[in-house]
């Protein structure tokens, strides 16, 4: 398989997996706890899905043919809640998680040097996933980790359970070698969790 199939290939599991990631933390929350913020410097798990949505709408809408930072985004509002449920949050989550996923879906690996712009700076698209590969998961991570806080103490673990690295690894060890996406079993995982 050639270099940029299988870096497309190797993307769209690691997005899908920061997205379960994100949907297994949020859905351990009761629906006002979305909305709490940490302290007055944090957002709440709202306003991040906000923001991501937000983002991902503005990137990857017509990603190869207009700036990335679109006229219809208005960033500062992303920090401002207007939303009171979990359904709000959840449609707005999955619109811009659809709307991008749907867009690196139809990229074609000779796609990937193509020059596109966010907000008048170009990058090859590749460039564009990557820059996206560490904003997406990184806001993932404040979900996880605000969530893990607000369920303080009674919290199902998303990755190997404190105290359970050696059983883990003994049953990784006791497998034959293979070839596979790291996220292949984590995401088997979590979906049957």
């Amino acid at each position: 398989m050639e270099q940029n199939a299988i870096y497309l290939e190797s993307v769209k599991k690691q997005f899908l997996y920061y997205k379960l990631l994100g949907e297994k933390a949020i859905n351990q929350l009761a629906e006002e706890q979305l909305f709490v913020a940490l302290n007055n410097d944090t957002n709440s798990i709202a306003l991040i899905v906000k923001h991501l949505s937000g983002n991902m709408l503005s990137r990857w809408t017509d990603f190869l043919t207009t700036d990335g930072e679109k006229d219809f985004r208005n960033r500062d509002a992303e920090f401002e809640n207007n939303w009171s449920t979990k359904e709000e949050v959840m449609a707005h989550w999955d619109k811009g998680w659809n709307c991008f996923l749907n867009s690196l879906e139809s990229l074609q690996p000779e796609q990937l040097n193509t020059i596109i712009y966010i907000r008048n700076e170009g990058h090859t698209v590749m460039e564009a996933i990557n820059r996206q590969l560490a904003h997406y998961p990184y806001h993932i991570g404040q979900i996880v980790f605000s969530a893990k806080q607000l369920k303080n103490g009674d919290w199902e673990s998303l990755s190997i359970p404190k105290n359970k690295s050696q059983s883990y690894n003994a049953t990784k060890f006791a497998q034959e070698k293979k070839k596979q996406h790291f996220t292949d079993e984590e995401t088997h995982r979590l979906k049957n969790q």
